[in-house]
């Protein structure tokens, strides 16, 4: 991928964390998501947003997924007065499912009981 779209994509990854985690008042939305990684297509019209949880309540993360989706609307508006881009892109929530199993990992790793010889 060309420097081009990594920027594109790092700037946006900041810009829509800052906006959910500083601008949306919703109690929904849990102060541990966080966004793991933005992709945005080379025409910049769409654009997948990868969202992670520090916990393993999916349905919590559904519920937060589909806040996000109803609030694309002001997410965009508040994108397009922070980022100067060709088109402002749709954005997709996504669930990151990687992240999923990183948390999943660790809680085992946590609970197995290794003795020292």
């Amino acid at each position: 991928m060309s420097v081009r779209f990594d920027r594109a994509n790092s700037e946006l990854q900041r810009c829509i964390s800052d906006i959910i985690q500083n601008k949306m008042n919703d109690p929904r939305i849990d102060p541990l998501l966080y966004i793991s990684e933005v992709n945005v297509t080379p025409d910049f019209r769409y654009c997948k947003v990868k969202v992670a949880l520090d916990s393993q309540n999916e349905n919590n993360l559904q519920e937060i997924i589909k806040v996000l989706e109803k609030s694309e609307g002001f997410i965009k508006r508040e994108l397009a007065d922070m980022v100067n881009m060709p088109h402002m892109p749709k954005l997709q929530f996504v669930i990151d499912k990687g992240t999923q199993a990183t948390v999943r990992i660790n809680e085992i790793l946590k609970n197995l009981k290794i003795e020292d010889n």
